[in-house]
């Protein structure tokens, strides 16, 4: 059967390639617009944020482990202060001749009544309960259970009220429940890219539907598939350029937001889950993520509804 003359002459002037703007002009109404690139915004916004959290959970926990790595704290819990006095000077003596301390640092005790003062609700927290002296201990190696009951023997005999306690032992709980926002973040992150894929392949469909008639003169005409898929492509590109930059000025400015109000705390755990450098390059990353998401999902959205429909 002979095609139509129109459709001949059409085909010899070169529409049935199909490279680039004599395809496009065939479906103007292929662009999937709307509030796409909106749509798109929002998830990488909020993609943006959860990923700016969870990085900055992730290096609070990092250098939480690197600090508390080698510390440990020895309380000197003894009534008396005269006692208490004694016992803190031995045990500041015979730990600094150990190999394993590396430094000592005897708190003061007006530092640590001025700490309680604010809970125990008294000028002399030391008429309300007995203080323990503190001396913050730094450990050559990690602060280990081998190593701790080793200076526990030592000081058993000149500081018998002495409690030596790893400070990673006492804020385990706190970096697990860090690690746990983490992979919280994650999984937000994934289920953001799942999201934005069903609305990608949700539009794509709509934008088929639509455009079918057209799509069917152009197979006529000697289109391929792929022909037409890039031209979805082209679209969706654009949509999503456009989405993803908007989404990372508005996600990277709420992170920063964020990050300037737990700076404003001037609390030392806090100071360090700040962004670094190549954090902020991660972030950076999003939004070319969501572009080349989008588009492929588009891209496969199309030729598997081409096969089914033509």
């Amino acid at each position: 059967m002979k095609k139509p003359p129109v459709l001949a002459r059409a085909a010899e002037r070169g529409l049935a390639p199909f490279r680039g703007r004599r395809a496009a002009h065939l479906l103007p109404r292929a662009r999937l617009g709307g509030p796409m690139p909106w749509v798109i915004a929002i998830m990488v916004a909020l993609t943006v944020l959860a990923a700016g959290g969870g990085l900055a959970l992730d290096n609070l926990a990092n250098r939480a482990r690197g600090d508390l790595a080698g510390s440990a704290t020895l309380q000197i819990v003894e009534a008396d202060p005269e006692v208490r006095a004694r016992q803190t000077e031995a045990a500041a003596a015979i730990l600094s001749q150990d190999a394993a301390v590396a430094e000592l640092v005897v708190v003061p005790q007006e530092t640590v009544e001025e700490l309680l003062e604010p809970w125990l609700g008294t000028d002399n927290p030391e008429d309300a309960v007995p203080i323990p002296a503190l001396i913050d201990l730094r450990l050559r190696d990690d602060a280990d259970e081998a190593t701790l009951d080793r200076l526990r023997d030592l000081l058993a005999e000149r500081a018998p009220a002495a409690r030596i306690d790893a400070q990673a032992q006492w804020l385990a709980p706190v970096l697990s429940a860090l690690s746990a926002l983490g992979w919280v973040a994650l999984g937000l992150i994934g289920l953001l890219a799942f999201t934005g894929a069903a609305a990608v392949w949700l539009a794509a469909r709509n934008a088929l539907g639509t455009n079918r008639d057209t799509i069917e003169i152009v197979h006529l005409l000697g289109g391929s598939d792929d022909q037409i898929a890039r031209i979805f492509q082209r679209s969706i590109l654009a949509d999503a350029s456009v989405g993803g930059l908007l989404g990372l000025v508005i996600g990277a400015a709420a992170v920063w937001l964020t990050g300037m109000q737990f700076t404003a705390l001037d609390s030392g755990l806090v100071s360090g889950g700040g962004l670094q450098t190549t954090d902020w390059l991660v972030l950076a990353l999003v939004p070319v993520g969501a572009v080349v998401l989008a588009v492929y999902t588009a891209r496969f959205t199309v030729l598997a509804s081409l096969r089914k429909i033509l």
